[in-house]
């Protein structure tokens, strides 16, 4: 089975950090499903999926990469552009939250005429 995914281009470690957190995402909703205390471990889960994934990506077993004869150097030469695009979006949604805000959270409650006599 890791032959499979060392034919993707993908290592042993990628594998167990898919199982892990299907089996972690499996037993999650098993246990969401229980009823009385059973149903607050999924938090324990969860954070026990989180520390052996960090202990998985924190401690590898191999070097990262393998040493190549050529080292290619990769240039971003659009990372301004990006990151101009990335702020223009950040103000747009904080234009439409704040229009969220005005027109549909804070819309405004008339009070009703009194009746004339």
């Amino acid at each position: 089975m890791a032959g499979a995914a060392l034919g993707l281009g993908l290592g042993p470690g990628v594998l167990a950090l898919q199982v892990l957190w299907a089996l972690a995402l499996g037993l999650c909703l098993l246990l969401s499903r229980a009823a009385g205390r059973a149903r607050f471990t999924v938090v324990l889960v969860a954070l026990g999926a989180a520390v052996l994934s960090a202990a998985l990506l924190l401690f590898p077993r191999e070097e990262e990469r393998p040493s190549t004869t050529a080292v290619y150097e990769i240039v971003d030469t659009f990372l301004i552009g990006r990151f101009v695009l990335l702020a223009v979006m950040s103000l747009v949604l904080l234009g439409c939250l704040f229009l969220l805000l005005i027109y549909h959270l804070m819309e405004p409650i008339y009070a009703k005429p009194l009746p004339s006599s």
